[in-house]
């Protein structure tokens, strides 16, 4: 997304934004809209099962590099996201991405800048930004 983009998209935000305008109600909004989003990774797990979760300890070899590490960490995923739990899944994202829009802008915070800053981290810091 642009910088255009995201700019407009903040604005639109913040004309849509009427009823709960409250910083109370944004920041509820946006702790429901996290859980709705994980609610619908679920169901494709439990209800849909296009995707599947095999989860293991993930063995950590100090000696390795880190490109060997990033090729042997797994992301205990298998398959893929069905047309409609995709559907359900990027709907839920889309309304998280709302609302923690909605909560940049009563912070005055520009979501271009906040992008920006987290994408100059990432650049600066490589493959030792490790979280």
């Amino acid at each position: 997304m642009g910088d255009s983009r995201l700019t407009s998209f903040q604005k639109q935000v913040s004309d849509l934004l009427l009823r709960h305008r409250s910083f109370l109600d944004v920041t509820s909004k946006f702790q429901d809209s996290t859980s709705r989003v994980n609610r619908a990774l679920m169901k494709a797990v439990t209800e849909c099962g296009c995707i599947e979760v095999h989860a293991a300890r993930q063995p950590l070899d100090y000696e390795a590099s880190i490109s060997e590490l990033k090729d042997r960490f797994k992301t205990h995923l298998s398959g893929c996201l069905c047309d409609h739990c995709q559907d359900v899944v990027k709907a839920e994202m889309g309304k998280h991405l709302f609302y923690f829009t909605a909560l940049c802008n009563l912070l005055e915070l520009p979501l271009d800048e906040i992008v920006h800053q987290e994408s100059d981290k990432l650049s600066t810091l490589g493959v030792f930004n490790l979280r």
